[in-house]
């Protein structure tokens, strides 16, 4: 169990709700933050402190006093007191006209690798630059009463470039495109508050999970209602993922249902494996695995192959190496068997999986509570979001695992995390009711457009006439 996270049910979420709802009125969801930072004249000036044991105070004296006389007022003297000026000079030092200077002139530097040579290997062998990676949001929203649970999954960003939040008992829509909010719902009091959401992969439909244990299936174009989901879980539903045409949902009660959103008897497959409830799920890009972890600290891989409709599928792998809650899971993009994990505030490690074997590939202790993973679809990078005590999200280099950037702004714990279609942007929504968006993943590369084939046959040919 993660200490993090909320155990008692609904109410404690209704009450928090409605405890709020006068807060809500007199703030705007998703309404940008314009944080400016007015510095004052203070807050610019800097002291020097200087050494003074290094300081030569009587020629200092001499040099703002006397010595400048000869300079400005020149004056009649006689031979016999010039040379006795210049005398003392010479003994103490006096005739310095740099505070730092070499008592011999610097040897020339000899380079060691001859220029043509570093030219060429410089031609041969072209450097790719290090990417910039900004430290600071470039955008922050307001996300007032947003709930601060940890087994939770509250933002989802739509391949139509759209995002969903759900602030309380209402789901907002955000376009990224214009920045213009829409609310799509707002549930009642005794089926809220809202517990997860979930793009379907069409970018058009969402599915919206409740406190009171049904599912919502929305189209966002024209905000109506197509279908509830009923009957599947006796608690709430905090977990939603797609596979196509599949709607897959995880509860309180520790069951994962499979719904074919197309047919009437919507319940196709039933995972029973958890004991507690799930936080956590995540089909594979084939739509072959499925991730589950939940609040008994048990990672689970399931295979779609070995479904059954008629009896509870037995999983393909049951992990047991975390000590707290597993809800941060996230599907290499470029390796297809290769699953990242990160535990809650008991656990603080990323853990890495062969979901063919079941072998824990590599572990790092991250130090904090970890609530969200998203690996980047351009380079061989993961970001993870964490809880106490930075509140941060981390960038990590693959396979190596050094940190590239700690990105801080959050004052509470990153809960949700979710990235835009082109795969650059990443929305962060936290208990301190902001969300933010970070350009962390950089723009990819363009890639040059192929040469032209030519279609038609023997075209290098001389043409008879």
């Amino acid at each position: 169990m993660d200490a993090g996270g909320s155990v008692n049910l609904s109410s404690s979420l209704s009450s928090s709700a409605s405890s709020s709802a006068s807060k809500t009125r007199s703030r705007f969801p998703l309404q940008e933050q314009h944080l400016l930072q007015r510095r004052t004249s203070r807050d610019n000036l800097d002291r020097f402190i200087p050494n003074r044991s290094a300081m030569d105070f009587d020629y200092a004296h001499y040099m703002l006093t006397e010595g400048r006389k000869g300079k400005e007022n020149p004056a009649v003297s006689s031979p016999s007191r010039e040379a006795y000026r210049k005398q003392l000079a010479e003994t103490f030092n006096m005739n310095r006209t740099r505070i730092l200077a070499f008592k011999n002139k610097p040897p020339t530097p000899v380079d060691p690798i001859p220029a043509d040579f570093s030219t060429a290997a410089n031609n041969s062998k072209p450097t790719k630059s290090r990417r910039y990676i900004p430290q600071t949001s470039e955008r922050t929203l307001d996300a007032p009463d947003i709930l601060d649970d940890y087994y939770l999954n509250l933002l989802d960003w739509g391949s139509s470039n759209v995002l969903s939040i759900a602030l309380g008992s209402t789901v907002y829509l955000w376009d990224a495109t214009d920045g213009a909010t829409s609310e799509l719902v707002t549930v009642d009091e005794e089926n809220g508050p809202v517990t997860s959401v979930k793009w379907a992969p069409d970018g058009r439909h969402v599915a919206v999970g409740l406190n009171n244990s049904d599912v919502q299936l929305w189209d966002s174009t024209s905000n109506r209602l197509l279908r509830t989901l009923k009957g599947g879980h006796r608690s709430r539903v905090g977990a939603l993922d797609w596979n196509s045409h599949i709607l897959t949902t995880g509860g309180m009660d520790g069951q994962i249902i499979n719904n074919d959103v197309r047919v009437r008897a919507h319940i196709v497959e039933t995972y029973r494996g958890h004991h507690q409830e799930v936080c956590g799920l995540k089909w594979s890009a084939s739509g072959q695995q499925l991730a589950s972890g939940g609040n008994d600290n048990l990672l689970h891989i399931w295979d779609r192959s070995t479904a059954s409709s008629n009896a509870p599928t037995q999983w393909l792998h049951r992990i047991e190496d975390h000590t707290a809650a597993v809800k941060a899971l996230a599907w290499c993009p470029f390796q297809g068997n290769l699953l990242a994990s990160g535990g809650g505030g008991g656990d603080r490690s990323i853990k890495f999986w062969n979901t063919h074997t079941g072998a824990c590939l590599n572990s790092v202790d991250t130090g904090s509570q970890v609530c969200a993973l998203l690996w980047n679809k351009n380079e061989r990078e993961l970001l993870s979001s964490h809880g106490f005590t930075q509140n941060q999200l981390t960038l990590w280099k693959y396979p190596s695992m050094v940190k590239m950037a700690e990105l801080t702004g959050h004052t509470s714990r990153v809960l949700f995390m979710a990235q835009s279609p082109d795969g650059c942007t990443v929305a962060s929504a936290a208990g301190d009711e902001t969300l933010r968006f970070w350009n962390v993943f950089g723009t990819p590369e363009v890639a040059k457009p192929a040469p032209k084939a030519n279609t038609e046959p023997f075209a290098n040919l001389n043409r008879i006439r």
